[in-house]
Parts: C-alpha cells; structure tokens; sequence
C-alpha cells in the first residue's frame, strides 16, 4: 500500500484545542518527512471540548 496523502489528528484532554508550540514543530517535522518520503501532510486537526483546530487553516505550518 502507498500513501501519497497524510491529516494528523491527535487530541488535548484539556478540551483547549489551541496549538502548543510543540504540536507546531511536531507538525513542520511531520511535514518535511512527508516532503522526503513524498506524502503530502493535508492537516494536522487538534481537537478539544466540542471544537477543533486546524494547524494548515491557521497557517501554522
């Protein structure tokens, strides 16, 4: 099986789904492995109490 696409998705059980600067480095490793390997990283979606965060619609990676 080959993947050519990858969404990380992992969630806070604080319910606070805002990024920590750790799940943004985290994410641009995730990326630039991604880029190596040549899977494309869609999204990283962090999710909190009823909400959720998109990493890429933010613009943080």
């Amino acid at each position: 099986m080959n993947c050519e696409t990858a969404i990380f998705v992992h969630n806070h059980p604080s319910g606070d789904p805002e990024a920590s600067e750790d799940d943004i480095k985290l994410t641009k490793r995730l990326a630039e492995a991604g880029e190596i390997m040549g899977i494309d990283v869609l999204d990283h979606i962090i999710i909190g109490d009823k909400k959720y965060l998109s990493l890429k619609r933010e613009g943080l990676f």
